[in-house]
């Protein structure tokens, strides 16, 4: 056997039970020196970072329970209507309304119906204003004293209101169109007063044809019995007979409309009040009603 072979040998037997050089580890290298192990931050609990609530004040009064007989200061203002809700807590805030004789400036303040409330140097009344617009029908009056044979026009809007409703202005049984029902006493006053400044529009219908010097006459102006009657606007309705009138004027008073043409020797068959105060009869058909729109009502109030 020759050396090398018997090298060969040498170095198996070194692969199999002796060690290698090669087969020699490399030695472990030192462990790293660690230091103290850091806490983990605490997570605060939601209990203890929700902020406390304020103490309630030792005078603090609580707040007292609306009673059945009782409402706001607000709304009261507003029933009364002089002015909104919101207008009136104007009002309130900067001293002008007055309880019981005494200045209140406290909002949501409660009031009785028998409390005297003051605004702005008047006494309200708390009664919520109502306005009711009705088509009137033939057969139907507003006067009080023609007996059983007519029915009264409050018949047509019973159902409207659960306050009295009265009529503003008069209207005799054959005269038919819009009539404005109401509970406001100013608003009353103040569209059947001689100088008001309101406008209304009639249709009428004559037994004969209107001349056209006559329809002149009209337009200048007459004096009947005394007294001047204006009107704004007078024509002939377009597209029907000549005995189909339009008239414009402030009154409210129908006879005037009647008077009119009466003392032109003219007889009245039919008077249609087609508008008043700037109200139509759109959508509102002959016998009903239908209460004013909040906007109408602010129109009315600023004629």
């Amino acid at each position: 056997m020759n050396k090398n072979d018997g090298g060969k040998k040498g170095s198996a037997s070194n692969r199999s039970g002796g060690k290698s050089s090669f087969s020699k580890s490399k030695p472990a290298l030192p462990k790293r020196a660690q230091g103290p192990k850091k806490a983990k931050p605490t997570v605060a609990k939601a209990t203890e970072a929700t902020p406390e609530k304020p103490a309630k004040k030792a005078n603090q009064a609580p707040k007292r329970q609306k009673g059945a007989d009782e409402m706001r200061l607000n709304k009261y203002i507003a029933n009364s209507g002089v002015c909104s809700r919101r207008e009136a807590d104007i009002y309130i805030q900067s001293g002008n309304v007055k309880v019981n004789g005494v200045p209140v400036t406290e909002m949501g303040y409660l009031v009785k119906a028998t409390d005297v409330v003051n605004f702005d140097g008047s006494v309200l009344t708390p009664e919520k204003k109502e306005y009711l617009l009705l088509n009137k029908p033939k057969n139907f009056t507003t006067a009080m004293d023609e007996g059983f044979e007519h029915r009264h026009v409050s018949e047509l809007v019973r159902g409207g209101s659960k306050s009295p409703l009265s009529p503003v202005g008069r209207m005799d049984k054959n005269t038919t169109g819009l009539l404005l029902f109401t509970n406001d006493t100013d608003m009353i006053r103040k569209f059947t007063i001689p100088n008001q400044k309101s406008s209304k529009i009639y249709q009428v219908s004559l037994d004969k044809n209107l001349k056209y010097e006559d329809l002149e006459k009209i337009q200048k102006g007459m004096t009947i019995e005394g007294h001047r009657i204006s009107v704004e606007e007078v024509s002939y309705i377009e597209d029907q007979p000549k005995s189909e009138i339009g008239l414009k004027l402030r009154t409210s008073n129908v006879k005037v409309v009647r008077h009119i043409f009466e003392h032109l020797s003219y007889d009245v068959l039919r008077i249609d009040r087609v508008a008043f105060a700037g109200l139509t009869k759109k959508n509102l058909p002959r016998g009903n009603y239908r209460t004013l729109t909040e906007q109408e009502i602010i129109n009315l109030k600023n004629v």
